[in-house]
């Protein structure tokens, strides 16, 4: 899925915001129907009169939430140090060179931002390998999700890698790495078991992360170009068949 995601990407059309409200679907479905009711039934314990898979819940939510503004602040002020053409003086002749620096700043930002898409990759392989250890529906439901999710992430890092100015070869390479990511962190949860009450802070962390990329990401991308009705009929169906897919295997 992360590689039809970059497939899609070099060869956009006028559709995609319809997949990606069906893939931001799916994700709350399975953050509302599944994820936490589980994370809840692990670790019911309570601090202060929360639920600690709830207090995780929020923690999730935020700690992407953080890394996103700081991500976001640090663009920000790159911005402010544009450089200034004058005249008909052409860009790429600046006497102090500061455009080639720049562009290669460029290329890093867009380099990094791959990187830390790729990392996220491996932890959503290992949200599929912890799920499964939960039980054979959770582990289902949320590869579902995930499967959903990485066409998004295969979509965006083939793009933000391209529009930092990297070439079309470098994008490629980490695309691969991208669609290799998740059975990597899979893997890395067969060589041990969870306890059961970090099981279910781990889903419940788990569902703030989820529930951010499909709220904040997914749906504002989903819906800016194209703010139609089809879009958030795509979205509802996600959940409905979220709702579904966790009726029949309940």
């Amino acid at each position: 899925m992360t590689l039809i995601g970059g497939y899609v990407a070099q060869h956009t059309g006028d559709r995609r915001h319809l997949v990606l409200g069906f893939a931001a679907g799916l994700m709350l479905g399975v953050v509302a129907f599944d994820l936490l009711p589980e994370a809840l039934h692990q670790a019911p314990e309570e601090i202060h009169g929360v639920p600690q898979a709830l207090l995780m819940f929020a923690a999730g939510f935020l700690a992407i939430h953080i890394v996103e503004r700081a991500v976001a602040i640090h663009r920000g002020h790159e911005d402010e140090y544009a450089e200034h053409t004058h005249g008909h003086q052409p860009a790429h002749a600046h006497p102090h060179g500061h455009v080639h620096e720049r562009r290669d700043g460029q290329q890093g930002i867009g380099l990094t931002a791959a990187l830390a898409l790729v990392g996220h990759s491996v932890m959503d392989g290992f949200a599929i390998g912890a799920a499964f250890q939960a039980g054979g529906t959770v582990g289902t439901v949320v590869a579902i999700a995930v499967v959903a999710h990485d066409f998004a992430d295969g979509f965006n890092t083939y793009t933000i890698t391209r529009l930092y100015g990297n070439d079309r070869r470098r994008a490629l390479t980490l695309l691969a790495a991208d669609a290799l990511a998740p059975v990597t962190g899979a893997g890395i949860t067969l060589l041990f078991t969870i306890p059961e009450h970090l099981l279910g802070l781990y889903l419940g962390f788990f569902a703030g992360f989820l529930l951010y990329l499909a709220t904040s990401d997914i749906l504002p991308e989903a819906h800016s170009p194209h703010p139609s009705r089809t879009t958030l009929l795509c979205t509802l169906a996600g959940v409905g068949f979220m709702w579904l897919v966790i009726g029949f295997a309940g």
